[in-house]
């Protein structure tokens, strides 16, 4: 049996504050398993914690307890340069973020597959010039009919990001209050109160919207 794509064991991180008395500043949780090709979902406040939890499924990010798993393999104990061979993220420029190599190279593991399992979108700029959202969306499709996961981060300011969600994603992770919690679709995810809260009333609106349009045309 095939090992599932994706697995967050457990996973904690913490940041600290202060020379003597170090003081949690920051902490996030996650436990989940991504057992087969899917488009993610990814939301979330300013600040939840997304991009750390992209940078923890990359390898780029050490969790301060529990393991990330990448197609059967402890991506963080794979070699430096070999780990967006397993999972990529795609983020940025302003994003990123340079983490200490705490392990020299030479004592970690080659990456089992030569291209990535797992594709992470940290809030693309989609164009919404003719044709280009659609290309996009035809790449994500493509990426899963490949027996990829794609794991897509949105932060909704338009009603057509929601359409964007909506059209593509399979399920959601909603980030927020220091943990991920997981929605099976885009109906559920609306009906979430602290998503509703982190939209605002007119994106909850259109949300709404959204799901009754999506309703009838499924009726």
């Amino acid at each position: 049996m095939a090992s599932p794509l994706l697995v967050l064991d457990q996973v904690r991180k913490v940041y600290t504050r202060g020379r003597v008395v170090r003081r949690p500043t920051f902490t996030l949780e996650a436990n989940l398993v991504i057992d087969q090709p899917a488009v993610i979902g990814v939301v979330g406040p300013n600040g939840a914690g997304k991009t750390t939890l992209f940078e923890m499924m990359t390898g780029s990010n050490a969790p301060s307890s529990g393991r990330v798993y990448v197609a059967g393999t402890d991506i963080h104990k794979v070699k430096y340069r070999e780990r967006d061979r397993l999972a990529i993220h795609y983020h940025q420029t302003y994003q990123v973020r340079r983490f200490r190599k705490l392990v020299p190279s030479i004592f970690l593991e080659k990456s089992p597959t030569p291209t990535p399992m797992v594709h992470l979108f940290d809030e693309p700029q989609f164009n919404l010039q003719d044709g280009y959202i659609g290309f996009m969306l035809d790449f994500f499709r493509k990426l899963r009919a490949e027996g990829r996961l794609v794991v897509l981060c949105l932060h909704p300011t338009a009603a057509w990001h929601l359409e964007i969600l909506a059209e593509i994603a399979e399920q959601y992770l909603f980030v927020a209050d220091g943990g991920v919690t997981r929605q099976p679709d885009f109906a559920t995810l609306t009906r979430e109160p602290r998503f509703r809260s982190y939209l605002g009333p007119e994106l909850t609106r259109a949300a709404e919207a959204l799901c009754v349009g999506r309703a009838a045309a499924h009726s």
